[in-house]
C-alpha cells in the first residue's frame, strides 16, 4: 500500500503556501474551504514525490531532490512531456495535470499528475498476493506490460525526440563504465576484464522501442481489488528510445528466482509461484516475436549496471555525503553483483 511519510522535514525548503496558490489558480473547482494537505511518498536521491489533498481532490507532485543536481538530471519538463505523450497510448502511465517552472512559486520546477491507487510489490508480499496461484498471473502481467510498452510506435506517439536510438547500446555501456570509474573506491574489485568484454562484444541491436529504462516489479502498481490486475507503471524519469533488450536484460537481472539470494537485490520474485527467469524470457519472446538469443550479453550488462548504481551510492556514503548506515554494507553487494555478471558472461543465464 502507499508508503506515506510526514512532510514536515521539507516545510522549511518547500513553500507549500505558494504551491497551494498556484494549484488554485490553475485547477478548477478546488474546495475553497479546505486547505492543502501534504504527505510524502518517497525521499532520497531520486525525485521527491508528495501526495496533495484539497478536500476530495487528490494528486501527486513530483520535484527534484535538494542539493546540487547533475546538469541534465531531474528534468521535470521532460518527464511531464513524456507523460503527456505516453498516457494516450499507454494508459498505465499516470496522467499529468500541470507543470510549474516559476521560481517565485518554489525553488525547483515540479509537475502534478493523477494519483493512482494500488499496491507496489517490493520487499514483502501483502497477504492478498501470498497465494502462489496469483503469482503466475502477476508474472504474466509483468511480461505482457513490458511487451506492450515495446510495441508502441514511438514516432506516431511523438516520442522520437526523447532519445537517440542510433548507437544507443554502445553509449549506454560506455556511460555506465565511466560512472563506475568516477565512483570507484579503493576497496572494490577490478571489473576491467568484464568491462573490456562488454565493449568488445556489443551485439547488433533490434529495432528501437520506447524504454521505461527502469522496468522492475517495484515500479509497477497492482490492484487491491482485482488481484493481479495492473493499475500503473511509475517513475518515468529515465524514459527514452533505444534497444529493448537492454531493458529486458536489466529486468531479468532484478528478477530473482525461488531459493536465490543476490546481495544488493531485494525482490519478492524469489517467492514460490513467480515465474523463473527462463519463463519470463520465453513469454517475452513468444509475445514480442523477437529473437532473444543474445540475451546473455544484456543480462551481464544488467548485473553490471546494478553494481554501478550501488557503487555510486556507496561512494557517497564513504565520502561522507550520505549517513544511512545500511550503505556501509554495499561494498560486499557490489562485489557479489560483479561476480554474478561474470558468471552470466562465462556460463550464460542457464
Amino acid at each position: 500500500m502507499d508508503n506515506l511519510l510526514d512532510p514536515k522535514p521539507f516545510e522549511h525548503q518547500i513553500n507549500w503556501t505558494n504551491i497551494e496558490h498556484f494549484l488554485r489558480l490553475h485547477i478548477e473547482n478546488l474546495d475553497v474551504k479546505s486547505p492543502l494537505q501534504v504527505e510524502t511518498f518517497s525521499i532520497g536521491y531520486s525525485n521527491l514525490t508528495f501526495l496533495l489533498r484539497i478536500g476530495d481532490w487528490e494528486a501527486v507532485l513530483r520535484r527534484p531532490p535538494f542539493g546540487v543536481l547533475p546538469p541534465k538530471g531531474h528534468d521535470m519538463r521532460r518527464e511531464y512531456q513524456i507523460l503527456q505523450k505516453m498516457q494516450p497510448v499507454f494508459p498505465y502511465a499516470p496522467k499529468p495535470f500541470l507543470l510549474c517552472e516559476d521560481p517565485s512559486v518554489t525553488d525547483r520546477p515540479f509537475y502534478v499528475m493523477e494519483r493512482k491507487r494500488g499496491l507496489v510489490l517490493d520487499d514483502e508480499l501483502p497477504d492478498a498476493y501470498r497465494n502462489p496461484g496469483v503469482l503466475p498471473l502477476v508474472s504474466e502481467t509483468f511480461v505482457d506490460t513490458l511487451v506492450q510498452l515495446h510495441q508502441i510506435d514511438y514516432q506516431t506517439a511523438g516520442l522520437a525526440d526523447i532519445g537517440h536510438p542510433e548507437g544507443f547500446l554502445e553509449r549506454q555501456v560506455n556511460s555506465w563504465i565511466r560512472r563506475f570509474h568516477l565512483a570507484k573506491t579503493d576497496d572494490q574489485p577490478s571489473a576491467e576484464k568484464l568491462e573490456r568484454w562488454l565493449v568488445d562484444h556489443l551485439p547488433p541491436s533490434p529495432p528501437p522501442t520506447v524504454l521505461h529504462n527502469d522496468f522492475k516489479l517495484n515500479n509497477l502498481m497492482f490492484s487491491t481489488e482485482k488481484v493481479g490486475s495492473l493499475v500503473a507503471v511509475l517513475d518515468w524519469e529515465m524514459c527514452t528510445v533505444g534497444d529493448p533488450f537492454a531493458e529486458l536484460g536489466y529486468a531479468l537481472a532484478f528478477w530473482t528466482e525461488a531459493g536465490e539470494q543476490i546481495d544488493g537485490i531485494t525482490s519478492p520474485t524469489a517467492y514460490p509461484g513467480f515465474f523463473s527467469r527462463r519463463d519470463v524470457l520465453q513469454r517475452y519472446a513468444a509475445k514480442s516475436g523477437r529473437d532473444v538469443s543474445s540475451i546473455n550479453y544484456y543480462v551481464t550488462f544488467g548485473f553490471y549496471r546494478i553494481a554501478v548504481i550501488l557503487q555510486q551510492i556507496y561512494a557517497r556514503w564513504k565520502n561522507g555525503q550520505a549517513s544511512d548506515k545500511r550503505f556501509a554494507k554495499l561494498s560486499h553487494s557490489i562485489g557479489h553483483l560483479l561476480i554474478r555478471a561474470e558468471s552470466v558472461r562465462e556460463n550464460g543465464l542457464y
